[in-house]
């Protein structure tokens, strides 16, 4: 059974799963096209870890998201494209043009010797050459590593060097809301410092004048003047790479999420289908950026294994006004709609004028992702875009896990605001106290791991398994630990509470504090800071950054604003701290280890209830910070 239509069904579903997880998955598998069947299903153990699956399979992911589908849907619209700027011709793009756009993207690859087993890295803005882009990386068997277009040139050229990229591809510039965004100039400065780069693709977006060096830089559209057509899709075991996507953790330097591709291919289809319960003919529109693993999993990959038309938009919510996203529903009868509780938040305070122009009418299905999504902000949604008439699926998941793994199955599970619910089939969710032990039973809160392997696991990260060892399977034993801490409600309902560990979630996007607090560090005048997250209205969570500065002379504004600029060139705007307080201490224990939870309280407004502070260094300076704190 492919698709679950029934709360009977999926209760049934998930026994099967666990009672014979390798019998489940390989008959999930079977529907797809594989060069060569698997010799065994699954090997695994997260001692190294290491997990397989498919093992010995051989297959490329791009003939089941393309070649599979052209006897049937050549002439179907695989996506729709939505330009920044409404008033710009939008393009439309068949199953047959992408399949012939990627194809011939894979012969310039190849004719600019890119071959299997190459990083390509990809740092675009939301345009159809991005999908294209990454399919032709897939279907010649090159490791694609997306990054965001939003990260400076030193977190790109970190990540280009951290995978030893031989390629890039970005464009000119790009368009974002009102902003132009001048991609190629950030691209030039991350490659100073990356010998590794021979050849850079550039599509011609905005028409920015820039740079091309000799010998280097070549544009897109004349390389695919002569292109050919024909490109068979390269021959991939199960395990080899598809993809490295880099994340903050609660370490200085991002980690590469690598994941490979059967299992990856086998799981974010069977999640598409069920969590977002899609048929045939529908439109879905999933609003990430294709630099965030969202976007590879439910833009470009679950979507055209599923056969499905999607819209890609290039632009913002708010651009020109807060009706766009209405308005791209309308133009597009929309029928699954998924997109993160920031841009819900963030519509909601513009108001319901903004809404009633539309008739949304087309809407069956809504979904959230990127972070729990609070009480008010589930109620607007269900209320003034779902009309009551849209299950809310409000999916948790991660980076590392490739799917999604808690969520309501679209008008089978029963929803309630909040909460995740309930696992889908094959994932074997369990809460453990500090030391480990398992929490059983209902009405329970401890820290989120998983037991048992599932499909799109991570299987390493990039050049360091050790890192991926520590990060997710050392801190608890046989298990792999998330990092959220999480709530089992008397239904046996999941809802995700937070992150654990030092890792924060900035609209949707996860950001380390070590990360930042290193960017500040950068300033002249700063010799030691700490970041913590706090609640935030739109964002969710907002950055507070506490700093100790040893020029005593230095203008505070002029300093905040030094230390804004130090961070968005160091890792990017995102992560620009929202509040900044001037400290001349920090609390931290006699071994030296900052106490986050007392900078986390004053940072939320919570100054009364700031626990045991007697075991600081220095306890007085809790009392300075609580009288500085910045409302």
């Amino acid at each position: 059974m492919l698709r679950i239509t029934s709360i009977e069904e999926y209760h049934s579903e998930y026994k099967k799963s666990i009672d014979n997880p390798e019998q489940f998955w390989a008959e999930k598998a079977e529907q797809f096209y594989w060069q060569k069947k698997w010799d065994e299903v699954l090997r695994w153990n997260f001692d190294e870890p290491k997990i397989e699956w498919f093992v010995g399979g051989k297959l490329n992911i791009t003939e089941n998201c393309l070649d599979r589908h052209l006897p049937t849907r050549a002439n179907q619209i695989a996506y729709y494209w939505e330009p920044n700027n409404p008033n710009e011709k939008a393009i439309e793009l068949t199953y047959q043009q992408l399949y012939e756009q990627v194809c011939k993207f894979s012969n310039v690859l190849k004719n600019n010797d890119a071959k299997k087993g190459d990083r390509i890295c990809i740092y675009m803005p939301m345009i159809p050459e991005l999908t294209i882009a990454v399919l032709a990386c897939a279907r010649i068997g090159a490791i694609h590593s997306v990054v965001f277009g939003g990260f400076s040139a030193t977190s790109l050229s970190g990540r280009i060097q951290d995978c030893d990229c031989n390629i890039v591809i970005t464009s000119d510039g790009g368009y974002r809301g009102a902003k132009d965004i001048p991609m190629k100039q950030v691209v030039d400065e991350a490659l100073e410092l990356c010998p590794s780069v021979k050849k850079v693709v550039v599509v011609e977006r905005t028409k920015t004048p820039i740079t091309m060096l000799e010998g280097r830089d070549i544009f897109w559209s004349n390389e695919m003047q002569n292109a050919s057509v024909n490109c068979p899709a390269e021959i991939m075991d199960a395990e080899d790479f598809l993809f490295i996507l880099y994340t903050s953790g609660s370490t200085g330097k991002p980690k590469g999420v690598v994941h490979t591709c059967g299992g990856y291919m086998v799981y974010t289809h069977y999640s598409f289908q069920n969590v977002f319960q899609y048929n045939e003919g529908e439109v879905y529109w999933c609003t990430a950026d294709i630099g965030w693993i969202t976007g590879h999993s439910y833009i470009v990959y679950a979507p055209l294994l599923a056969g499905a038309t999607s819209v890609i938009f290039e632009g913002v919510p708010t651009y020109p006004n807060a009706g766009r996203f209405w308005e791209i529903i309308d133009k597009y009868n929309v029928n699954i709609f998924y997109t993160a509780p920031t841009a819900i938040r963030a519509l909601e305070a513009a108001g319901v004028d903004f809404v009633k122009p539309y008739k949304l009418n087309s809407l069956r299905i809504l979904g959230s992702v990127g972070e729990p999504i609070n009480e008010e902000a589930w109620n607007w949604y269900n209320e003034h875009i779902g009309k009551y008439n849209c299950p809310i699926v409000d999916t948790w998941w991660q980076t590392e896990t490739g799917g999604i793994l808690i969520s309501p199955l679209a008008g089978i599970t029963k929803t309630k605001p909040c909460f995740a619910t309930l696992p889908l089939p094959g994932i074997q969710p369990v809460l453990v106290d500090e030391k480990g032990n398992e929490i059983k039973g209902n009405g329970v809160e401890g820290n989120l791991c998983v037991k048992f392997p599932w499909p799109s696991i991570i299987r390493t990260t990039y050049g360091d398994n050790e890192r991926c060892k520590q990060n997710y399977f050392a801190t608890y034993p046989n298990l792999y630990f998330t990092g959220d801490g999480c709530k089992r409600d008397d239904d046996g309902y999941y809802r995700i509470t937070g992150r654990v560990d030092d890792v924060m979630n900035i609209s949707g996007h996860r950001i380390g504090t070590a990360e930042v607090e290193s960017a500040i560090n950068m300033h002249i005048d700063i010799v030691e800071s700490a970041v913590v997250g706090y609640q935030h209205d739109i964002k969710g969570q907002g950055i507070y950054a506490y700093v100790i500065c040893v020029n005593k002379q230095k203008d505070v504004e002029m300093l905040r604003k030094e230390i804004l600029a130090e961070v968005t060139k160091t890792i990017g705007a995102i992560a620009k701290p929202d509040k900044i307080q001037i400290v001349s201490g920090l609390p931290k224990t006699r071994s030296g280890k900052i106490m986050r939870r007392i900078l986390r309280k004053v940072a939320e407004g919570e100054l009364h209830n700031l626990g045991d502070i007697s075991t600081l260094l220095d306890p007085s300076v809790v009392e300075e910070i609580k009288l500085g704190v910045i409302k």
